[in-house]
């Protein structure tokens, strides 16, 4: 499988990184928070999954990730921002028939879209619940718990697996406290207005961002599509692609 890498310029002059797979069908897909394109969606073969099912499969590294730019001054993360910067690279792509999805964060970042106006095909939300989307500063607590206390978490706790995944991702705890001031709560009543197929596609034993079956219960469209494993492993099952490919394949939702 071939993999290309381009850059592009922000709003506020950040360099921004996506990478890209196969032809066909556009399929913008954005990664998880502390994570990247490579380890969501590349490693474990979801990309070559769609990119093989006939999707040109785009994957963003959000600010402060991967190989995009990581700032460490306070301006480059106001509000939205992670949308603002989507909305750049469709528009540096020159897409406008497309599907869009995304897993935790990336998941939050594609209803944020959707809240301002972002008109997809079909979408992805995976990874994320009703809590999730509509009070983000629950999970953003216990992130910026993680990040101001690394190396003194009890091993085994949520805080001490986030820190372990930071890790392996070797990401910068400055530039990802950031992110957590770009948060937006996505209210219900916004929610119920995104009338388009939603997947709401989450692990069985996923409830770190809440009930995805409540989420699913208040998009006109969404539909509920269980995988295997909890937050942090489901993302790296064949199922999560799987999922992702027969729900965006479905002649009719």
């Amino acid at each position: 499988m071939n993999i290309d890498t381009g850059y592009f310029e922000s709003s506020d002059g950040i360099r921004l990184a996506w990478r890209e797979t196969g032809k066909g069908r556009p399929l913008i897909l954005i990664h998880g928070y502390f994570s990247e394109a490579d380890t969501n969606w590349i490693k474990y073969g979801h990309a070559a999954l769609l990119a093989d099912a006939g999707f040109r499969v785009i994957m963003p590294d959000l600010r402060a990730h991967g190989l995009s730019g990581k700032p460490h001054e306070p301006v480059h993360y106001p509000k939205d921002i992670l949308a603002a910067d989507q909305f750049a690279l469709i528009e540096h792509l020159g897409l406008n028939d497309f599907d869009l999805g995304g897993y935790s964060l990336g998941g939050r970042t594609v209803a944020r879209m959707l809240a301002k106006g972002c008109n997809p095909r079909r979408v992805i939300i995976s990874g994320m619940g009703l809590e999730g989307l509509a009070n983000t500063g629950a999970r953003a607590g216990h992130f910026r718990h993680v990040l101001e206390n690394l190396g003194k978490h009890e091993r085994g706790s949520p805080a001490f697996m986030a820190e372990a995944f930071l890790k392996t991702t070797g990401g910068d705890p400055v530039a990802l406290l950031g992110i957590l001031d770009t948060f937006v709560d996505t209210p219900i009543e916004v929610l119920q207005t995104f009338d388009l197929p939603i997947g709401i596609i989450c692990g069985i034993d996923d409830n770190d961002n809440g009930s995805a079956s409540a989420l699913a219960e208040v998009l006109p469209k969404g539909r509920l599509i269980g995988v295997p494993g909890n937050h942090m492993s489901a993302v790296i099952k064949a199922e999560l692609g799987l999922a992702i490919r027969d729900f965006l394949l479905e002649e009719s939702i």
